[in-house]
């Protein structure tokens, strides 16, 4: 699936990934391929991104995750 990690700075992350981890503001959530449409809001801590180079962890201070069609947008602060 896509990924793209946005800041209202800079853009973290922007690629392909097979899991998304993500702090929930009700608990983390694992976003995998072909997952159903969500919208949620985000708490503090680590967003982390399964590639097939790898784990990478980004932190973020909350905001917002939207999936839709195989594609993860994350708005974070």
């Amino acid at each position: 699936m896509n990924l793209d990690i946005l800041t209202p700075d800079e853009k973290l992350y922007e690629g392909t990934a097979d899991a998304v981890t993500v702090p929930g503001s009700n608990g983390i959530l694992q976003i995998l391929n072909g997952h159903a449409a969500l919208i949620s809001s985000l708490a503090k801590g680590d967003v982390r991104v399964s590639t097939p180079e790898g784990e990478k962890i980004f932190k973020i201070e909350g905001g917002v995750v939207e999936v839709a069609n195989n594609k993860v947008i994350v708005l974070a602060e």
